[in-house]
């Protein structure tokens, strides 16, 4: 049974196409990855099949009373409701439907016999659809969710407003999970998740009875979940059977014999316009010329897809720091409260740095203790000679109208507007990106344009705040290939084991300091 149908949608911004003429239908039960570069429309369809945006053309049409769950990162949570509150919200339609209930009681006193029958029967179908939906054990249900995703550990007590970015999409993905919608729809679920939550949602999804849409490129995540992808490229969508890895197996054979039957066709219609070109203007040979002109014109021309522009992160390198990056004595590092145990650290010259361990244990506010950003709250941080340091913050909150180009002028003012469209470029963004406000880009554009602004800086300490999430396959590949080539020393930020392994010296675990109980 089709969930979800689409018919003939196209869109764009602007003179910029994302989709034309495309079709798609969700079946019950199926587990679908999403994938493609970024910038190539994934978000946008899913604004699009939610009603949050309105299509160019085409039609988007869902089952009768389906129950359509979004992990949507803008939503806003009030001040004032504890994370217990929200996650009970998910249940607001039983809670509505035993407010019904109460009030038929209340009607059974003034009733006739017949109208008591009537109303018993009301009462009934409404006392299953609560016991169906598991209302007399939600808070058990609350109690798990939220176990399963490390709210527990944050304190379910917890006003959501006081909440980290990592924390408040832990808290909406919690209370989605308990909608248990009949269709999930997930974009980058887990980019502000820890790995061991990431492992809990990976056994929750492989065990989800009812369908779900997944924008991911966390490659391993999204193969242990998933039985059919989509794939959207150069404004089209097309469905493969099976996980990612079966995909490009059958996408490499596809492009590869578009290719070999284009250049099959290239040399055809070199031969025909050849032959047209010497007898044409021949009497005895005229005829044989137009009847090949004529299949010359009927043809139908095979076309190759753009290249889309692979990314080049090279990191422009500064002189030789110090040989100390870094020493802490002491180091309490926190807001109000204290985050950590005094830490004793040190970092050398060359040491490549991953910080693991649970979100909202202090790892952001460590960097930002150690850049000088934030005041600790005692002890002291001693920092070497020569730094020329590079910060790749995780998020960046402001709205930001500048374009592209003027975002990376404005911090190379001695460049051409020649340097900085070739600098964009080697990022992998294309003309129509290059040109348009940073604040219509997709996550993983706005990350390239920052990492723009990082490799064209000297530099000979990098900091990095979670910069894999929202970049595509090709741009992170290229990232780790950048960093593993680098020569300076490296502080970073990762959830994803299968990205910094190849590159860093050390892992430090930063559950053994903090003062947060994990």
């Amino acid at each position: 049974m089709s969930v979800l149908t689409v018919k003939n949608l196209s869109h764009g911004f602007g003179d910029r196409a994302i989709f034309n003429d495309v079709s798609f239908r969700l079946l019950k039960g199926e587990h679908i990855g999403l994938i493609g570069a970024n910038g190539e429309g994934k978000s946008t369809f899913m604004n699009i099949i939610t009603g949050k945006l309105e299509p160019d053309a085409g039609k988007v049409e869902w089952a009768k009373k389906v129950r359509v769950g979004y992990l949507d990162q803008h939503t806003v949570l009030e001040k004032g409701m504890t994370i217990r509150d929200v996650l009970k919200s998910a249940f607001q339609y039983l809670f509505d439907m035993e407010a019904e209930m109460n009030e038929i009681y209340e009607k059974m006193g003034e009733a006739t016999p017949e109208e008591l029958e009537q109303l018993l029967e009301e009462v009934g179908v409404l006392q299953d659809s609560l016991t169906n939906n598991d209302f007399y054990i939600i808070d058990a249900k609350v109690e798990e969710i939220a176990r399963g995703l490390g709210l527990e550990d944050i304190g379910l007590e917890r006003d959501v407003h006081d909440l980290s970015g990592g924390q408040r999409t832990k808290v909406l993905l919690a209370k989605l999970l308990l909608e248990k919608p009949d269709i999930l729809l997930l974009d980058e679920p887990t980019n502000y998740l820890d790995e061991q939550h990431i492992t809990w949602l990976k056994r929750y999804l492989q065990e989800y009875e009812n369908a779900f849409v997944l924008i991911s490129h966390d490659i391993p995540f999204l193969n242990s979940v998933i039985n059919l992808i989509y794939h959207m490229e150069n404004q089209e969508l097309n469905r493969y059977v099976g996980d990612y890895d079966d995909f490009m197996k059958v996408y490499e054979m596809k492009k590869q014999q578009l290719e070999s039957a284009y250049k099959k066709q290239q040399q055809e219609i070199a031969d025909l316009k050849d032959f047209v070109a010497r007898n044409k203007a021949r009497v005895s040979t005229r005829n044989m010329a137009m009847s090949r002109q004529k299949k010359l014109d009927k043809m139908d021309m095979i076309e190759l897809a753009h290249e889309k522009p692979k990314p080049e992160f090279n990191f422009k390198e500064a002189r030789t720091s110090s040989k100390l990056i870094f020493e802490t004595k002491d180091l309490v590092i926190g807001y109000d409260e204290p985050l950590s145990k005094p830490l004793n650290l040190r970092m050398e010259r060359g040491q490549k740095i991953a910080l693991m361990g649970a979100n909202g244990i202090g790892k952001t506010t460590l960097l930002k203790s150690i850049l000088g950003e934030i005041s600790p709250l005692s002890g002291s941080v001693e920092k070497g000679d020569y730094q020329e340091i590079g910060y790749f913050e995780q998020e960046i909150k402001n709205a930001n109208y500048n374009t592209c180009i003027d975002e990376v002028w404005n911090e190379f003012p001695s460049f051409t507007q020649y340097e900085v469209r070739a600098a964009l470029a080697k990022c992998g963004l294309t003309t129509k990106h290059i040109e348009s406000k940073v604040e219509v880009l997709s996550g993983g554009e706005k990350a390239k344009v920052r990492l723009c602004k990082l490799i064209n800086r000297e530099t000979n300490i990098l900091v990095l705040d979670e910069p894999t999430n929202h970049l595509d396959v090709d741009a992170k590949d290229e990232l780790k290939r950048a960093l593993k080539a680098y020569k300076g020393s490296i502080l970073i930020i990762c959830h994803e084991p299968e990205f910094y392994q190849d590159v860093v010296t050390d892992v430090w675990n930063c559950e053994s300091w903090t003062t947060k109980l994990f």
